[in-house]
């Protein structure tokens, strides 16, 4: 995997270089040290990945990360201070194409640690593993989303988010509401009527609560899937993002200023709300309260588990309270998190929902 390195800082690029170099897979091509260098030196050497700093003087990350994208589209990784400035501008550069994302945290980077390096590398080699990006606007149509056919089990849905030039259709709303309240859980009911036109097969049971894991990748998509949803959503919502504790408040905010719904950085006892979205904070676990099926527990959490939040947890407390009243989501990702909580979900009788892999990161 070939690989420029973009970064004001001299020591950062010298660092990043080494680390990658450690990995036989990998083969630093270039280094830049500022976003208007960075977007020439893609158009020339072509690289498979990009890691990018945010914060450059002149043109910064996420300028140069529209400009690359729209000229010579590559995988993006970006490297963030855990700074709110740094968050706020690192989900930018998401939106505007990058494909994930590394906290750059000084002390972890000065200091040799090995667990860093293998995660930079690891991330950098699946990168560029993946084919060339397009530039991501994703607004396919959830009338295509809800219609597409189940695969493999009764219970199981996959769905693909695609980029396109057109936004949503309007009946992509009316929708996504009627499918989560209603969709085909098991078969069609034998008294309703389907006509080839219509998007959702309504049948019943209802479901109770959403649930939506994700990890690499997974801003963008939640972003896609949240923006169509109606002020009047039938359900509450759970989500749980890979994140570091400042990126997900900047994150709960952004979502909620440009959602219908409600988007707020889930606290301990927070009450479930139809069209209200609660995010896991980063650090922490986020699990339906033992005590009261309608209020969410925040808290540590076991100090070995390696992801915090982590979508096994969430998932698994849904099952546990909820069972088949409940809509699992699994988005774009990295590693396992989920799959054993969609297992404990799955057993009780609730749909999971997956993205399909030619549209995750």
């Amino acid at each position: 995997v070939r690989v420029l390195v973009v970064d004001d800082s001299v020591f950062f690029r010298k660092r990043i270089e080494e680390m990658l170099k450690l990995d036989s897979r990998i083969r630093v091509i270039g280094t830049a040290s500022d976003g208007a260098e960075a977007v020439a030196k893609a158009a020339s050497l072509r690289p498979d990945v990009i890691t990018m700093d945010v914060e450059m003087p002149g043109m910064n990350g996420i300028d140069a990360v529209r400009q690359i994208m729209q000229t010579t589209p590559t995988q993006v990784l970006m490297l963030s201070s855990l700074t709110h400035e740094g968050a706020r501008i690192t989900l930018l550069a998401l939106e505007a194409g990058a494909a994930d994302y590394l906290p750059k945290e000084a002390s972890a980077w000065i200091s040799h640690r090995s667990e860093l390096q293998k995660e930079l590398a690891s991330r950098v080699y699946a990168l560029g593993r993946k084919p060339t990006p397009f530039p991501k606007t994703f607004s396919r149509s959830l009338d295509e989303v809800f219609a597409s056919g189940s695969k493999n089990s009764s219970t199981g849905r996959v769905f693909t988010l695609r980029s396109e030039d057109t936004d949503p259709k309007p009946a992509a709303v009316r929708a996504v509401s009627k499918a989560v309240a209603h969709i085909a859980p098991i078969r069609p009911v034998v008294k309703t009527t389907i006509r080839a036109a219509d998007p959702v097969r309504v049948v019943t049971p209802a479901f109770s609560i959403l649930v939506v894991g994700s990890s690499t990748g997974g801003p963008a998509a939640l972003q896609t899937i949240l923006t169509q949803l109606p002020a009047n959503f039938p359900v509450p919502i759970l989500l749980v993002q890979h994140m570091p504790r400042t990126f997900t408040q900047v994150f709960s905010e952004r979502l909620n200023s440009i959602c219908k719904i409600a988007v707020k950085e889930a606290e301990n006892g927070d009450e479930l709300k139809p069209g209200r979205a609660l995010l896991a904070p980063g650090g922490l676990q986020m699990m339906i309260d033992p005590h009261s099926r309608n209020r969410v527990s925040v808290l540590e959490g076991d100090t070995n588990l390696t992801y915090k939040p982590s979508v096994d947890i969430s998932y698994a407390s849904v099952a546990r309270v909820y069972g088949k009243q409940a809509l699992a989501v699994i988005l774009s990702g990295m590693g396992a998190d989920g799959c054993e909580g969609a297992r404990l979900l799955k057993r009780e009788g609730a749909h999971i929902w997956a993205q399909d892999e030619a549209s995750c990161t």
